[in-house]
C-alpha cells in the first residue's frame, strides 16, 4: 500500500513532475515509423508526458519533433506545409527545420537578429525497430550526451522477424504496467469459464498443458533477481510429477517488459509504456522471433489481435475499449470465458481501466503474489527521487543491457531461480549475446 503522496509521486508524469523528469532521462517511443510513411508527408499531433508536440518527416527522411506553436503570432504549425526540409507556418511563412531553427522568415528584414536566434523547442529523434524514439530530457545533456535507444531484442532482429504496433490505454501508465508484471492473474483473468472442462484459449500464446498448470495453481512462488536495468521475475507453479513450471518476466527501466509464456522456438512478446498524460498512455507492443521470419499466418493473427497485441482501429484505439465496455458478453462469460471479453490484451485493459483513471493505492491490500509490483514501485520511485538529488539513472546509458529475454521453462522442484535462468537462457538474468546484430534500415 502507498500513501496518497507516494501514489501521486508514482503516477504524475507531466512536465516538471519528478516522475515525468525521470522518464525524460530515457529515450521514449513517440510514434510508429509508419505513421510518418514518407518524406514531406503530413505532420502528426502527439502528446507525450503531458506535452503537446508535432512530429514530421522532412525531405531527407529525417524525423523532427517540435513544439506546435509558431513563435510569430502563435498559429498552430499542425496546419503548416511540410516542404523542402522544413515545416512552414501557413500564416506568414515562417519555416523551421527538424532542429527547431528558423530557416526562412519571409517578413523579417534581412539584418534582423531573428534570422540567427529564432527557434522553436525541438527534441532529437532516432528510429529503431520501426519505432521513432525521442530524447525529451535537458537539452544541455543532449549536446553530446544524449542517451542511446535501449537495444531491445525486437529492434535488433531483421524486419521480417518482427511485428510492431501500439494501442491506447485509458488509464494511468503505472497500473497498466503493474498488470503486466503481475503474472498471478493469469490463473483467472485469461482462463476459460469454470464450467469449461478443457484449458484451451486461442488468444493465449501457450498450449493446453501450460494453461492447465496455470489454472490449477493460482498461487505461484515468486523469485526476483536485479540486473543493470531493472529486474527479472520468476513465478513457479506446480507442474506434473515433481516439476515446477516457471514463467519468467523482464522489467526494464523505466517502463519496458516482456512476457512469460515463450518456450524455445516460439515467438517472443514485449511492450513499452509511454505516458500521454496522467490518465492515459500508449503501449507499444511487439512480437518477434530471433530464429526465423514471422509467417504470413502469424502476421494476420497479430493484425487481428493475439496475446498482448490487441485489436485496434486505424487510430490505434482498441476496438474493445472503455467506451463500449470492451464488448462484454455475459453469456460468453457464463459459458465459455472467465471474463466474457475477447482478447488477452483487452482483458488486461478492462481490469486495469476498472481501477480508475488513476488507481487509489491507499486502499489496496497486497499479498505475496504482488512481490513484483512492490519491487517495481520501489525501483521507479527511488530512481525519480535520486534524480531530484542530482543522480541521473545509470540505466539510461546502458543500452546493451536491455538485450534480455523472458519466457517459460520446466525444472525440477528445488532448482534455484538463478539456475533455472542459466539453463533456460544461458545467463543468470537472461542476457542475449547479439554483439554482431545490427538493426536493418526500413526506409
Amino acid at each position: 500500500m502507498l500513501s496518497l503522496a507516494e501514489n501521486r509521486f508514482l503516477t504524475q508524469t507531466s512536465l516538471g513532475s519528478p516522475m515525468g523528469q525521470y522518464f525524460r532521462q530515457f529515450m521514449q517511443p513517440i510514434a510508429l515509423s509508419r505513421e510518418l510513411p514518407q518524406p514531406d508527408c503530413p505532420p502528426i499531433r502527439l502528446k507525450i508526458l503531458g506535452e503537446s508536440l508535432l512530429a514530421f518527416r522532412d525531405s531527407m527522411g529525417r524525423v523532427g519533433l517540435v513544439e506546435p506553436t509558431c513563435p510569430h503570432r502563435g498559429a498552430d504549425l499542425f496546419y503548416g506545409r511540410n516542404e523542402q526540409c522544413g515545416l512552414r507556418c501557413v500564416y506568414h511563412g515562417w519555416k523551421f527545420d527538424i532542429h527547431g531553427k528558423a530557416v526562412d522568415l519571409p517578413n523579417v528584414p534581412p539584418g534582423s537578429a531573428y534570422h540567427d536566434t529564432m527557434r522553436i523547442r525541438a527534441y532529437p529523434t532516432v528510429e529503431f525497430g520501426e519505432v521513432v524514439w525521442a530524447y525529451l530530457g535537458p537539452q544541455l545533456q543532449a549536446e553530446g550526451h544524449m542517451p542511446t535507444v535501449p537495444q531491445l531484442e525486437f529492434g535488433l532482429v531483421p524486419q521480417n522477424h518482427r511485428y510492431v504496433t501500439k494501442r491506447l490505454q485509458q488509464c494511468n501508465w503505472a497500473q497498466s504496467i503493474e498488470g503486466a508484471l503481475d503474472t498471478a492473474h493469469f490463473s483467472f483473468l485469461h482462463m476459460p469459464a469454470p464450467s469449461v472442462a478443457n484449458n484451451e484459449n486461442p488468444d493465449a500464446p501457450a498450449d493446453e498443458r501450460r494453461l492447465r498448470w496455470i489454472r490449477e495453481d493460482p498461487m505461484p512462488r515468486f523469485s526476483i533477481v536485479e540486473h543493470d536495468v531493472g529486474f527479472v521475475i520468476g513465478a513457479a507453479r506446480r507442474a506434473d510429477e515433481n516439476d515446477l513450471y516457471w514463467r519468467i518476466t523482464q522489467f526494464m527501466l523505466p517502463a519496458h517488459s516482456s512476457t512469460p509464456s515463450t518456450l524455445p522456438g516460439e515467438n517472443h512478446y514485449g511492450y513499452t509504456w509511454v505516458p500521454i498524460d496522467d490518465e492515459s498512455c500508449w503501449i507499444y507492443t511487439y512480437a518477434w522471433n530471433p530464429e526465423r521470419p514471422l509467417t504470413l499466418q502469424e502476421r494476420e493473427k497479430l493484425e487481428r489481435g493475439h496475446g498482448v497485441v490487441g485489436e485496434v482501429g486505424p487510430d490505434f484505439v482498441p476496438i474493445r475499449n472503455r467506451a463500449n465496455h470492451y464488448l462484454l458478453d455475459r453469456r460468453e462469460q457464463r459459458e465459455h470465458s472467465f471474463t466474457g471479453v475477447r482478447g488477452i490484451a483487452e482483458q488486461d485493459a478492462m481490469v486495469q481501466d476498472s481501477q480508475g483513471l488513476i488507481a487509489d493505492r491507499t486502499r489496496e491490500h497486497l499479498t505475496a503474489t504482488d512481490a513484483a509490483i512492490v519491487r517495481f514501485r520501489r525501483a521507479v520511485i527511488s530512481g525519480a527521487r535520486a534524480l531530484q538529488t542530482g543522480q541521473p539513472p545509470e540505466a539510461a546509458n546502458k543500452p546493451e543491457a536491455y538485450r534480455l529475454r523472458s519466457g517459460s521453462w520446466i525444472a525440477a522442484d528445488g532448482v534455484p531461480f538463478e539456475a533455472v535462468m542459466q539453463e533456460r537462457f544461458g545467463d543468470p538474468v537472461g542476457k542475449v549475446d547479439m554483439s554482431s546484430a545490427r538493426p536493418e534500415p526500413f526506409h
